[in-house]
This record gives C-alpha cells, structure tokens and sequence, in this order.
C-alpha cells in the first residue's frame, strides 16, 4: 500500500485558520448515522503506471457517504498519517496539533508508509476545531488544492511544493469521485498525470477565470434541454471537490426547486418522493460550448424511507462581477472527471467512467 507523504515545516496558522462549510455533513449524518464502519484499505500494485519514479502519484480516495473524499498523508520525521480532505476550494494544508483539545482532534496514527516526500512544506497546526463538523468528519484536516492566492498566511501549496521540487512529470492533478453505491473505491486522485482509464469520450478545457478558486465561466444552464435564461449574462462556477453539493445563485434557487418539484422539510432540505424520480428534469450547464447534463439520479441524494433529498443548496456569497455564481461540488463531479492544470490555468472535464 503506498500514499503520498510529506515531510514538512510547520507554518503555524491557528485557530485562524479558516473552516469549511460542512452544513451538509450535520444534516446528513441526521438521516445516516454517525457510527458506520467504512473501508479504508485499499490495495494497489506497486509496479502500477502512477509510480514512475514518483512522475506521477496516486492516491486512492475514500467516500463517506457521498458527502466527502479523502485520502491518508503522512508528516513529519518520524512521520505521522493523518486523513485529509483534498479540496480544490482552498490552498493551505492543516492538521490538528498536539495543543488541540476540541473532541474532533483526537484522531492520531503512527504507521509509517512510503510515498512522495516533499522536504519544507508549510503546513499548518488547529488549536481548536470548534462545533460538530470534525466530530463527525472520517477525516482529521484538509489539504488545499487551490491557488496560492487564497493560502492563509502565504504559506506555500502542495502543489508549489511538488512543482518545485520537480516530484510530478506535469504541473497539473485530476480527480474522480465515485458514488458509494456499488463502488469498492471511493475514487482516486492522481499528482503530474491523468488517468484515461477513468473517463470516457473527449476531455473539453476551460480557462480559469481567476487564480484563486478554481473558477471557470458557465454559459448556460438548461433544463430538460430547453436553456432557463439565467446565465445569458454568463455566469461563474467553482470547481470545488471539498463542498458536497452542487450550489446554485441564490436569487434563481426557489425557482429551481419549482421546476424539480422539491419542498423543504422541517431540516430546512428540499426533499422529493424517490418514485418520481423518473419524471424530474435533467438539468445542463454549458461550459466552453459543451453541455454537461446531470440526470435526476445524479443530482438526488437516497436516504432512508421513500424521500429523496436534492443535492442542491443555495450559493450564499456573491461573485465579485455580479455575476451569478454556482459551486460545482462533489454532485457535479460524481459524473465528470476532472483535471486542474496548473501549468495552463485551465480545467478540464470529461464524462466520468
């Protein structure tokens, strides 16, 4: 078994530190349980392609529950694993420190494995991880796959950290997130290389339109085929794989909701009988002149009983432009691998194997 380690220098950010939005951890761990025991072993063979002198590296992804993927790193010397979210919606690497008393911290391990090493990577220490989210969470931190921009601190990225110690073939990383249902793996994150095992058809770019968040333009969005008007103007999207949902503007939600056919329960979720699942609108955004559809059973999260939640929940901030914006999270990138070219400021997505 091997994963990606890291052999790092602590920045320390503290309780400064910014959090992410987990709202959807708590209400689904409200429906599922918090207690369920999940797999995290995952074998793979040492001679495969993703270990060419460490040119390119995997690492195999966990899925909680549809609502996070994340992957084991190590730090330190003699290092120490911690689980990570990998997030492309933020930049800096932070685990829990020795100093944490908060009860999500208590999460520790000490098995050495081989992997990448980077040498002086900044990362940064939690002193408290206040309310539920990490409670809840499998994993421990989060490890930003975002632009230098948007990094606390100044701190240098992985990435920057990989790039310039020339460990990866290409400056560019790609993901794919399976469903948990009828998946043994929970998805795979590859560093310097894409996996074409794992998408099919042709891969369609687009350029990032600000290099912070992995932003891209959205030109059109569609239901059922026939375009809502609501990005006529353009609208903006980020390629977020830390948020679960897909989020749309909040000033076109309710409307979206209508045309789906969703009521919001006493949990403040929009909920739809499962059984008209067959009946409910295929939703498209157009990106770079290409569709990409999402079907009912994309977009609509099973939970127990005869109900349906939608995996869509409003965007709260605004863009900077006025545009309105959307946040293409784990919802969306279930059915579209994803490829994040550093190197080219670009994204790429092709339909998900």
């Amino acid at each position: 078994m091997k994963w990606l380690i890291l052999i790092l220098v602590c920045l320390h950010l503290s309780e400064g530190l910014p959090l992410k939005k987990f709202k959807s951890v708590r209400e689904r761990m409200k429906q599922s349980g918090v207690l369920q025991d999940y797999l995290k072993n995952h074998k793979i063979d040492p001679a495969s392609k993703y270990f060419n002198n460490f040119a390119t590296a995997y690492e195999p992804l966990d899925n909680y529950m549809d609502i996070s993927y994340y992957g084991e790193i190590s730090i330190g010397t003699p290092p120490q694993n911690f689980l990570v979210l990998f997030d492309t919606g933020s930049s800096n690497l932070w685990v829990p420190s020795v100093y944490c008393q908060s009860q999500a911290c208590n999460k520790f391990s000490s098995q050495r494995i081989q992997g990448i090493s980077i040498t002086k990577q900044e990362f940064g220490l939690s002193e408290t991880e206040p309310g539920t989210s990490f409670v809840y969470a499998e994993f421990d931190g989060i490890l930003g796959l975002g632009f230098p921009a948007i990094a606390s601190g100044g701190a240098t990225t992985v990435m920057q950290g990989l790039m310039q110690e020339n460990l990866i073939s290409a400056p560019l990383f790609s993901f794919y997130l399976s469903p948990q249902e009828g998946n043994q793996t929970g998805g795979e994150l590859v560093f310097g290389g894409i996996d074409s095992n794992l998408y099919t058809g042709q891969i369609v770019w687009t350029p990032v339109i600000q290099d912070a968040y992995w932003q891209i333009g959205i030109e059109g969005f569609s239901i059922n085929g026939q375009s809502s008007g609501w990005c006529s103007s353009g609208c903006q999207g980020i390629v977020d794989t830390g948020t679960s949902l897909l989020t749309a503007p909040q000033n076109i939600f309710s409307e979206l909701m209508e045309y789906i056919g969703a009521q919001e329960n006493s949990d403040g979720e929009y909920v739809v009988s499962c059984n008209d699942m067959e009946n409910m609108p295929t939703i498209s955004f157009t990106i770079s002149g290409a569709s990409f559809p999402l079907s009912p059973s994309a977009y609509l999260l099973q939970s127990d009983g005869s109900e349906c939640v939608v995996g869509i929940s409003p965007t709260y901030f605004p863009s900077q432009n006025g545009q309105p914006r959307w946040i293409l999270g784990d919802v969306f990138l279930r059915s579209y691998y994803s490829i994040y070219d550093v190197g080219n400021n670009r994204v790429g997505f092709a339909p998900a194997a």
